[in-house]
């Protein structure tokens, strides 16, 4: 029995099913029963740099023997949050920018549309109020975030819009963009959207949509947000998914592989437009969270972004791109299996439409059949049913290798049990 309530679960599943981590060493980690799995994951898309670094732990530990924590609102702040901010800011896509942190990526977005909204109102526009989203986008599970999400089986169930003035378009359809912008002219606040979709799929942009996105959004006066969650901190190849996809955005959430998981942060860079009305006294943003700087958290996320510096490891990314994305496509060969997607060290293994519809129950038995082969992976099913591929950026080609060995013995395994050999 169990007392913990897990997200994403099936609750009457899990006791008695629980598998309990304990311990990580790169791409590996291991359970309390002593079985080793490569984590083709890291985790929840996050532990960039690998399990078990002691010199983050080291960071975090000198930190709090200083000091923990302190409350950044009003007027306090500590040095690593001092620190970290203008590391970032030197890093982001956006020049001159400010940060807002936050404890993690859903409170990144959540806090980047309640700053959007502030920010109309503060300007004398507070009739922009519509923030767009793609169907199958992923925004985090907080109000804002849900609502945003292009994801149906995530905002079911809650007695309707949690959050009202958001609308959704297709996820490569620049012309239905610039439609909506045309017949909305005047109240649309933002465009949000990740520059690789990660939960709805792995699903990276059609050649030339976000340059396009852009265009519209300036053409309309159309503020411009990129979730970084998922793609910031090399996942893509670069520092960030906006310099890879070549576009500017006005906000950018980022978490994750800030950390690499270490300790929760999140946050905002914010463009000087957005944050004019707020720092030259004209208006105030009445937003924060406890743990908003924590600096334990940001002296996590200071040794974290020595070791991608000094490892190459953002350059590492861009030279195992073909190589997972060459890899993967072997995959392709297996009748139940429809197609592969990759960018950076993020791929998808899309499972046969028509053998989904004939056995729901496919994707979590080849979960389940790959668990049994020392692999992690996860099932996706925001476009259709995808297997998640998103290994810390220390993986060797080897273990891509052996990792997408697994995977296919997984998926054979499956479909020849299940009658689709």
């Amino acid at each position: 029995m169990t007392s913990f309530w897990h997200g994403y679960a099936d609750m009457s599943l899990v006791p008695g099913n629980e598998i309990v981590m304990s311990q990580g060493d790169g791409v590996w980690i291991r359970d309390t029963n002593g079985n080793r799995y490569l984590d083709a994951t890291a985790s929840l898309w996050y532990c960039n740099v690998g399990h078990g670094r002691r010199e983050i732990a080291e960071a975090v530990a000198r930190q709090v023997a200083d000091l923990a924590g302190y409350s950044t609102f009003g007027f306090t702040t500590t040095p690593p949050t001092r620190e970290l901010a203008d590391r970032l800011v030197a890093m982001a896509p956006i020049d001159d920018a400010v940060v807002f942190m936050t404890t993690g990526g859903s409170d990144a977005i959540e806090t980047a549309a309640k700053l959007i909204r502030r920010y109309w109102n503060a300007v004398g526009r507070p009739e922009k109020r519509i923030i767009v989203a793609r169907e199958l986008s992923y925004h985090g599970m907080n109000a804002w975030g849900t609502e945003l999400g292009g994801l149906p089986s995530n905002s079911e169930g809650y007695g309707g819009p949690l959050v009202p003035h958001v609308v959704h378009v297709p996820t490569h359809d620049t012309s239905a963009v610039a439609d909506l912008f045309e017949r909305e002219s005047g109240r649309i606040a933002a465009f949000v959207g990740e520059p690789v979709i990660g939960s709805g799929g792995v699903v990276p942009p059609a050649d030339g949509y976000w340059p396009e996105i852009e265009r519209l959004c300036r053409a309309h006066d159309v503020l411009l947000v990129a979730d970084e969650v998922i793609t910031g901190f090399g996942r893509v190849g670069r520092d960030f998914g906006a310099q890879h996809y070549g576009f500017t955005p006005d906000v950018m959430a980022f978490a994750k592989g800030v950390t690499s998981g270490y300790a929760p942060l999140g946050g905002i860079l914010v463009s000087p437009r957005i944050r004019e009305p707020f720092w030259s006294g004209q208006a105030m943003f009445r937003h924060g969270y406890t743990y908003s700087g924590h600096a334990a958290s940001c002296a996590a996320a200071l040794a974290n972004l020595d070791i991608l510096e000094r490892e190459g490891l953002v350059a590492r990314v861009a030279e195992l791109d073909p190589i997972l994305a060459s890899g993967v496509r072997g995959l392709e060969s297996h009748p139940v299996v429809d197609s592969t997607r990759a960018a950076g060290l993020l791929a998808a293994v899309v499972l046969s439409e028509d053998a989904l519809e004939e056995d729901p129950g496919l994707l979590d038995a080849v979960v389940r059949a790959a668990l049994e082969r020392g692999i992690i992976t996860i099932g996706l099913r925001g476009a259709y049913g995808v297997l998640q591929i998103s290994p810390p950026f220390v993986i060797t080609e080897s273990e891509i290798d052996h990792m997408l060995s697994g995977l296919a013995d997984a998926v054979a395994e499956v479909a020849t049990e299940r009658g689709f050999g």
